[in-house]
Parts: C-alpha cells; sequence; structure tokens
C-alpha cells in the first residue's frame, strides 16, 4: 500500500440511518461522492460479502473496477461499519488496489460520526506524491458535501466540482471542513489501525492481480 493512508471524519445532522442509507445504496452514493461515476452491485455471499463494479468517469478516459465490501448493519456498542477491498486493471488509473473501511457512530445528540479510512496500491509511481492529496481532498470534499445534503442544505447534483470556484458562497462544500486525521493522530499515520474485523477476511475482488 502507500506512504500513508486517507483519512476523513465529518459530523452529520442527521440520524445513523439516514447517512448509512445514503452511503450504503450505490444510487444514493454516486450522487455525492466525487470517487465514484457508477457501482452496480451483484447479490451478498452467504457471510454477506457482496462483490460490485464500478466507473470513474472523465473527460479523457473511464476506469473500470471491481470490488467486494460487507457492512455491520448493527453492532453491540450501536456504531456500525462497512469494510470494501477494490481494484483494477487499467493502467491509465492512478490506483491499482485498495482497501479501506467506514464508521458510523452515533453522537449522544442525534448526530452521525462518519469516518473513512482506507489505502492504495498507486498507479502511476511517483505522481501518487501529487495523487494521494488530491484524492484526499476529493474525499473530504465529498463527505461535507454529503453533511450538506442531509442537513437540507441542497441535493447534492446542485454542489458541482465547479462550486469550489464560489469562494463567496459560504454554504458550499469545503475539504477543509472535515478532520483528515484521527483525534491525537497524524495524516502519516497508519488509517487502517481502526478498521474492523471485516476487512482482513475479505476476499481480493479479482485474484491475483
Amino acid at each position: 500500500m502507500g506512504t500513508r493512508g486517507i483519512y476523513v471524519e465529518t459530523v452529520i445532522d442527521a440520524d445513523i440511518e439516514r447517512v448509512w442509507a445514503a452511503s450504503q445504496d450505490p444510487q444514493e452514493h454516486v450522487r455525492w461522492d466525487l470517487r465514484f461515476s457508477e457501482i452496480l452491485p451483484e447479490a451478498a455471499d452467504a457471510d454477506g460479502a457482496a462483490q460490485f463494479t464500478y466507473v470513474r468517469r472523465t473527460i479523457v478516459h473511464d476506469v473500470h473496477g471491481t470490488g467486494v465490501s460487507i457492512g455491520e448493519r448493527r453492532r453491540a456498542d450501536g456504531t456500525r461499519t462497512s469494510a470494501l477491498r477494490f481494484g483494477t486493471d487499467d493502467r491509465l488509473s492512478p490506483i491499482r488496489a485498495g482497501r479501506g473501511y467506514w464508521r458510523y457512530v452515533p453522537t449522544d445528540d442525534g448526530r452521525t460520526r462518519f469516518i473513512t479510512g482506507y489505502d492504495y496500491d498507486a498507479g502511476w509511481g511517483p505522481l501518487d506524491l501529487v495523487v494521494r492529496p488530491l484524492l484526499g481532498w476529493a474525499t473530504a470534499w465529498s463527505f461535507d458535501r454529503l453533511r450538506i445534503w442531509l442537513e437540507g442544505g441542497g441535493e447534492p447534483e446542485v454542489w458541482t466540482l465547479l462550486s469550489v470556484l464560489q469562494v463567496w458562497r459560504r454554504d458550499r462544500p469545503r475539504a477543509s471542513r472535515t478532520r483528515r486525521a484521527p483525534e491525537g493522530g497524524s495524516r502519516r499515520g497508519d488509517q487502517l489501525q481502526d478498521a474492523p474485523a471485516t476487512l482482513a477476511a475479505l476476499p481480493d475482488p479479482s485474484g491475483d492481480r
């Protein structure tokens, strides 16, 4: 995996059910997450792991990949987690294979802490020094876009990437509103150290690469 993982955390004024639905439903997920243009799920197996294919479209090239994910809808402490592995054989993709998790933590006042940690094998060699910060920013911006949506600040489609240039709009999504490292931790730390145990059990969705 990379020299350092990516971590993003936000607090959303919405209950855990709403955040779970907006992030676990593939059609809802792609509405707010810049990293995906389309996600096509398959039926889950007996252990609850589900294969999926994904597409990230750009004006230059469309990257296609595969993945496998598993979610825990109920945990004893009231939190939920979702783990996934993903990858592509597309040589033009900046990511070869990766793994990560989402964590959903209800707060005492009815809000939800939404957290992700992930890491990946770079596809562009030394250029990952540029790609990795951009992916971290895109993840953080997407998390704030989700927060705004669930808090009643407009559908995700209202906030296109061009809204980044609308510096006079205080209500636009901003990556800077999110936490980019665990409390007391560092951006350069191992962002998978708190991953759920289900992540280690997930198979490579495409076999050996």
